[in-house]
């Protein structure tokens, strides 16, 4: 029995134990809610940041965070005019009363009863912060608990903290909150120059911001204004004549746009890299960057402001010609090639028109790049021995089996094929049967392995999901991804980051690189000869004519890109001394019409390139190291024969010279059959004439003025057995030249012919005006890749 009485004992002993402990797990849990609030507690540290270029001209200033623009002021930074007329508008008593207004409460139920429904409110300045701070559901409950915390607000904080924290989180309107960045995006003034006029209006909108939106309903503020100043005559902070005259104040509010200068897209990128959290999600500015306003550090970028700005008024320009080919968007990154820095950066025509997605940053967008991946692929090829600088590729029909799908058959935009083609040319002129033949041998896994390397880090699928159409653009690249590795073509594979800020900034030297480790890619030789020939004007000939806007009065190299459907143009090239990459498309994915990387982008790549050179053109390329030049007959590659009727110049390894000396037979192996036998059906034979430029069906555009300067080529090829005449529609040219002539064209359709004895060839092609004045003489081809 004993035992027994002993067990209850310790059993109501532990059970005591056990709901003390629990007693005091409840209390600790509970204790925060019970606890004052202080001012340190709810501090914003999500402060504005100041943006310079890199000579220190400013850039703009972000208010916090694209989503929600805040700058934390202290009261006695704020006008008094703008604290008496909140005062008088939201809580005329603040000062006299607690939490809550126990006169206002009652008064508020004596007029809803008399009126049978919610006259007016009873919501202090302390309730309205503890519903900023912990947004409630309108019910009985969340009033309960908006009550609370606003007791807990009045017992841990005096009435100016409680009014400072208040008037910096007040909606303003849109995504603007507090009186700062009210006044300085309004009226481009800080909130300490308010005049009784504009802090009015700034307290009429936190009533409600979108009803009072200043841009779309002006009539409606001018009237809360009105209840504003009525209310300080109330209160006695301003007469009535001073009201009635301040009503009557013309005020005139300032685009948003105006707290940023130049570049908002790489402002709020840059931004965005700063932040640990995308600061569009609500991430925090770091400790080194708290704090941040005009008197303190500013971060130097390093754009250059006037590029910028320039670089921003020829996108715009450029897609307003482009407006009736249905273009809306385009985008475009300038780089320094000896220290990698960003030099101008435009992600949309206008950041600030929502209405055509303008926000939305086409130099960090994914696209599809078309072909201007190729580079990559014949540079690999070239490294590992699997093609020479000499190679014939074939440009003749192929397919491809892939498990599961149909035959893959890759096209050129003009359907056509040359037939045998040299490296160069197949590059040059961005043909796509070629190129998937280099990938073929190369192996997808292999080029993924180096796009990587490169910096491409987007491309994360698997090599089956691109498959061979990598080299033709299958996956999604971003224009800053597309420039990096350009830019490693420009320093002869030294690659070397981006860099967005200068180390003497407040942020860490690499904080905005996204590659931030430098490295060496192999066999220097072979990405000057990538060089060489994206520089090459007449090897590119065949498809963008010998005067495009391609076509530099300096030495550049560049490569265009179409994606499918033409929905993505792009054009990037360089010089020795600047990397451009510009984009030109639509954000919401419709295609364009009959527009192309060279119609599309290059145009604005060109006018950028002639900017930058207009004060001092660029050294020229230097020519591959150790590669000997030799002649070869355009057409075949090999050592010229009497017969050969175009002879260049190409480039050999040294060990090859002697398989160059020794052949001179150009026979085409059977993978040529099926291209050969469409040659004869289309009157082609052994001895064929043929015409190599213009193309059946191109397009050139002449500008207007310029049609006495712009002349275009006639090229011919073939084995001619008698002289050859030229016939243009129906008229017999007066010329010499046999090969090759330039003729000036007037807008029209032309059917071109060239006759040699029993041979001819003829194409037909069409000449228009061009609705956009060129940087530079010469004719663009609208049909590009």
């Amino acid at each position: 029995m004993k035992l027994v009485s002993r067990s209850l004992l310790k059993l109501k002993h532990s059970s005591k134990v056990i709901l003390a402990v629990l007693l005091i797990c409840l209390i600790i849990r509970l204790l925060p809610y019970f606890a004052p609030v202080r001012a340190a507690d709810i501090a914003q540290n999500q402060l504005a940041m100041q943006f310079s270029d890199r000579n220190g001209l400013p850039l703009g200033t972000l208010l916090t965070r694209d989503q929600e623009h805040t700058s934390v002021v202290p009261l006695n930074q704020v006008s008094p005019q703008f604290i008496h007329a909140i005062l008088a508008a939201e809580d005329g008593s603040f000062y006299h009363h607690g939490a809550l207004d126990m006169k206002a409460i009652i008064r508020a139920a004596k007029e809803a009863i008399h009126a049978k429904r919610i006259v007016s409110g009873a919501s202090t300045i302390t309730m309205q912060l503890a519903r900023m701070l912990d947004p409630v559901p309108r019910s009985f409950s969340g009033k309960l608990s908006e009550i609370w915390l606003s007791w807990r607000l009045a017992a841990g904080m005096n009435k100016d903290e409680i009014l400072a924290a208040y008037i910096n989180r007040l909606p303003m309107g849109g995504n603007i909150y507090g009186v700062e960045a009210a006044a300085r995006i309004y009226f481009s003034i800080p909130a300490s120059e308010l005049n009784l006029a504009q802090a009015s209006l700034l307290a009429a909108i936190p009533n409600n911001p979108t009803y009072f939106n200043p841009y779309e309903h002006w009539e409606r503020l001018k009237q809360r204004q009105k209840y504003v100043l009525n209310r300080m005559v109330q209160e006695k902070y301003i007469s009535e004549a001073n009201a009635t005259r301040t009503h009557s104040e013309k005020v005139v509010f300032q685009s948003r746009q105006r707290g940023i200068i130049a570049a908002p897209h790489f402002l709020f990128w840059l931004a965005n890299q700063i932040s640990p959290t995308p600061l569009d999600k609500g991430g925090l500015i770091p400790p080194f960057l708290r704090g941040v306003r005009g008197d303190q550090s500013v971060i130097r970028t390093t754009i250059n402001r006037p590029l910028q700005q320039f670089v921003e008024a020829q996108l715009q320009q450029v897609i307003s010609s482009l407006a009736a080919n249905n273009v809306h968007d385009a985008a475009a990154l300038v780089i320094d090639n000896h220290t990698g820095e960003v030099l101008a950066y435009v992600g949309s025509p206008d950041y600030f028109n929502e209405a055509k997605l303008g926000r939305n940053d086409g130099v960090q967008a994914l696209r599809q790049p078309g072909s201007t991946l190729k580079p990559f692929v014949y540079e690999l090829a070239l490294e590992k021995s699997l093609i020479r600088p000499n190679t014939i590729l074939a440009d003749v029909p192929a397919h491809y089996a892939i498990p599961g799908a149909k035959l893959y058959s890759p096209t050129d935009y003009t359907e056509k094929f040359l037939g045998p083609v040299r490296v160069r040319i197949a590059l040059a002129n961005s043909l796509n049967v070629p190129a998937v033949r280099v990938l073929e041998k190369v192996g997808v896994e292999t080029f993924l392995e180096r796009l990587h390397q490169l910096g491409f880090e987007h491309l994360n699928q698997t090599p089956e999901h691109y498959g061979l159409g990598l080299t033709l653009g299958s996956g999604e690249v971003s224009l800053w991804e597309l420039a990096h590795a350009y830019l490693t073509i420009a320093r002869f594979g030294d690659a070397t980051s981006l860099v967005s800020t200068f180390s003497n900034s407040l942020m860490p030297t690499d904080a905005m690189n996204r590659v931030s480790t430098s490295y060496t890619l192999p066999n220097h030789r072979i990405w000057q000869l990538i060089t060489n020939i994206l520089s090459d004007n007449h090897a590119r000939a065949t498809a963008f004519g010998v005067n495009s806007v391609l076509n530099l009065p300096f030495p550049s190299a560049v490569k265009t890109g179409t994606s499918s459907n033409f929905r993505d143009t792009w054009t990037v090239g360089f010089t020795t001394d600047y990397t451009v990459a510009t984009w030109v498309g639509n954000f919401n994915g419709e295609p364009m019409r009959q527009v192309s990387g060279v119609t599309g982008a290059a145009p604005l790549w060109n006018r950028i390139m002639l900017h930058l050179h207009e004060h001092q053109e660029p050294a020229g390329f230097p020519p591959p190291e150790g590669l000997v030049q030799l002649p070869v007959c355009a057409v075949s590659g090999l050592r010229p024969t009497p017969n050969c009727t175009s002879v260049v110049q190409e480039y050999f390894y040294p060990e090859d010279k002697n398989n160059y000396e020794g052949e001179n037979q150009f026979n085409l192996p059977p993978e040529y059959d099926e291209w050969l036998a469409k040659q004869q059906q289309s009157n082609f034979t052994a001895n064929n004439l043929r015409i190599l430029s213009p193309h059946h069906g191109d397009l050139f555009l002449v500008y207007p003025g310029e049609e006495a300067k712009q002349k275009l080529e006639f090229k011919l090829v073939g084995n001619k057995s008698a002289p050859v005449e030229w016939w243009l529609n129906g008229e017999k040219l007066d010329t010499n030249s046999a090969n090759s002539l330039f003729c000036y064209l007037r807008p029209g359709k032309w059917t071109l012919e060239a006759r040699s004895g029993e041979m001819s060839d003829k194409v037909s092609f069409q000449v228009e005006l061009a609705s956009l004045k060129p940087t530079r003489r010469g004719f663009s081809i609208s049909n590009s890749h």
